[in-house]
């Protein structure tokens, strides 16, 4: 089963480690992300840019509006996504559990990912009978 781990981060804290401490803490973090990789539990990830790039797109008063940021303001900012291969949420949390990055206070948002398959199915039925009107 898939899981989306989405780790957070206090950009204080990172801003304050020197540049030793952040390059042993990648290492560490890329060292167990080639692991879960090598073991067949990663599906992919990606680290994502800071707050201030991001944008918000809603539906507002029959339009789309965008805001700049990200739509919740925390003190923790997400900081990357990686998508897990793991038996069930017990074994996912076993796995991120030992994940380097929590020691440097990261913290981990685990979730079940979500099968749209027989929902696809059943849009793309539909799709083809209204095409074929």
């Amino acid at each position: 089963m898939k899981y989306l781990c989405m780790g957070y981060y206090d950009p204080a804290k990172h801003a304050a480690m020197t540049e030793d401490e952040r390059n042993a803490m990648f290492d560490e973090c890329f060292e167990y992300d080639d692991y879960l990789r090598a073991n067949g539990h990663s599906a992919g990830g990606e680290a994502l840019q800071p707050h201030e790039n991001a944008l918000t797109l809603y539906w507002k008063n029959g339009k789309v509006v965008t805001t700049d940021g990200p739509y919740a303001e925390t003190k923790e900012q997400l900081g990357g996504i990686g998508v897990l291969e793991a038996r069930d949420m017990n074994h996912a949390v076993q796995l991120m559990s030992q994940h380097p990055a929590l020691k440097y206070g990261t913290l981990w948002e685990i979730r079940p990912v979500g099968d749209m398959s027989e929902i696809i199915k059943a849009s793309e039925q539909r799709r083809r009978q209204n095409a074929a009107r």
